[in-house]
């Protein structure tokens, strides 16, 4: 939450995302819950890195890279179809994909890169 809230000041103050706060923020917490959980097992030793760059035409890319072993986005199975939908967990990617403009999985799905259109 100190991460995400000090990156959510920046991002206020830089104006980037004016009025879609509400939707970049959870996406980056899912994406940062997502890689500390999934891509680092919880292990303190390993490491997550982000980036967020904000331009006033273009918008802004956030692009969350972790150490773990990858997965098939493609492979995940709908959380609003079948038995999925009482799950209690597996509605992050879905959300991320429903709140930012674009999003891509790079190197395996080790790497997320999502976009918010100005």
């Amino acid at each position: 939450t100190p991460v995400v809230d000090g990156v959510m000041e920046l991002v206020r103050g830089m104006g980037c995302a004016a009025g879609k706060e509400f939707e970049v923020e959870p996406a980056l917490r899912e994406a940062l819950a997502n890689a500390i959980i999934h891509g680092c097992g919880k292990d303190t030793s390993k490491e997550v890195e982000f980036v967020v760059a904000c331009d006033q035409e273009r918008g802004m890319l956030i692009v969350v890279r972790d150490p773990g072993p990858g997965f098939d986005p493609a492979a995940l199975p709908s959380p609003v179809r079948g038995q999925e939908i009482f799950a209690t967990h597996g509605r992050g990617i879905y959300l991320i994909n429903h709140l930012m403009d674009e999003v891509r999985f790079e190197k395996g799905g080790t790497e997320i890169h999502m976009r918010k259109k100005a």
